[in-house]
């Protein structure tokens, strides 16, 4: 077998070709992934029939799949970016750490061959896409991506090194409380000290995250880390989409003859010539004859945020920024309708 070596500023690399397990790992890992999103879409229809098969196959053949890769996207957005900066980060601390041995961990492969390029993107999707609260997070990331490249790169001018690794984190770290300390306040009087720590904690850590670690400690601080959000982010994803709606969430009065109008909640499955398919909350299928319909709605969705009612400086920490730029429907007042009453009750 023949080495080669890799050099990229003060960070060197060199294994034998071919590394059968290190492709052997790749293989597996691309046969895995295009499997996860239609497993997810499955689990989806299982969930929202109620675990019943008849139902579920019966949404499986009116459903369009593109609607649901649609809502998957849209409900999965800020994983990509996590994923990416996550890798960027922990495989530069693993880089600059033991630059010796990086042939032997995957993160610092990804870290090295990873295009700045697709940092930045992925730093303007989280912008758009993370809720405020997380945010401080996003910025302590970007800071130690930025440290991590000038100590991977060749070594500056002394003064130039400790304004990248230290200068520039310690400055942005006062521009973010300064910018979130009203909110920090606002949940420690609300006892919100969840929301408290993700406003003011993470610029503590910038610094600390643009350099090397001790090297009997790296691959604790790297591997450990990756492993465990490895584990953490299909269940935080599963439930997140298995939350997110597939069918439009409807209202249809119905008039029968003899009885009073009444009305049926659900989401909408389906039309026909004959019937107005509908999925009630509980799961039971309902088979409206097109004839005894008297009028339909849609309803809007509830809104999820904000939950807790705090803000920084007007802004829902909840609340990502392309809520604010995206445009929205308003909704002036409940249709009696949605509310499970007829329109007319006279």
């Amino acid at each position: 077998m023949s080495d080669f070596e890799i050099h990229s500023g003060a960070v060197s690399k060199e294994r034998a070709l071919p590394r059968q397990r290190y492709r052997a790992e790749l293989n597996w890992l691309l046969a895995v992934l295009p499997g996860f999103p239609l497993l997810l879409l499955v689990l989806r229809l299982w969930y929202l029939s109620r675990q019943d098969l008849p139902t579920m196959l019966l949404l499986v053949q009116y459903i369009n799949p593109l609607g649901m890769l649609g809502a998957l996207f849209i409900t999965l957005s800020w994983t990509i970016p996590a994923a990416i900066l996550l890798i960027r980060v922990l495989g530069g601390i693993a880089l600059v750490s033991v630059p010796g041995r990086t042939a032997t961990s995957f993160l610092a492969v990804a870290a090295l061959r990873m295009p700045g390029w697709v940092v930045v993107i992925a730093v303007g999707i989280a912008a758009f896409t993370w809720q405020l609260r997380m945010l401080p997070l996003l910025m302590m990331l970007v800071v130690a991506i930025l440290g991590l490249t000038a100590v991977q790169g060749e070594q500056g001018e002394p003064w130039v090194m400790r304004w990248i690794t230290l200068g520039v984190p310690i400055l942005t770290a006062i521009l973010v409380w300064i910018f979130v300390w009203p909110g920090v306040v606002a949940a420690v009087r609300a006892g919100d000290y969840a929301t408290a720590v993700l406003l003011a904690a993470p610029p503590l850590f910038g610094p600390a995250l643009t350099g090397p670690v001790p090297e009997r400690w790296a691959r604790i601080a790297t591997q450990w880390p990756a492993v465990a959000v490895a584990f953490a982010m299909p269940f935080m994803v599963g439930v997140a989409f298995l939350r997110a709606p597939v069918l439009p969430d409807s209202a249809i009065e119905v008039v029968t003859a003899g009885e009073p109008v009444r009305v049926v909640r659900g989401q909408l499955i389906a039309v026909d010539d004959t019937s107005t398919t509908m999925l009630e909350s509980t799961g039971q299928v309902t088979f409206i004859p097109n004839g005894e319909v008297r009028s339909k709605t849609l309803c809007p969705q509830a809104d999820d945020t904000p939950h807790s009612g705090l803000t920084v400086r007007g802004w829902p920490v909840e609340a990502p920024a392309l809520e604010w730029i995206a445009p929205t429907r308003p909704v002036a007042e409940i249709d009696p309708r949605c509310l499970g009453r007829p329109r007319d009750r006279g």
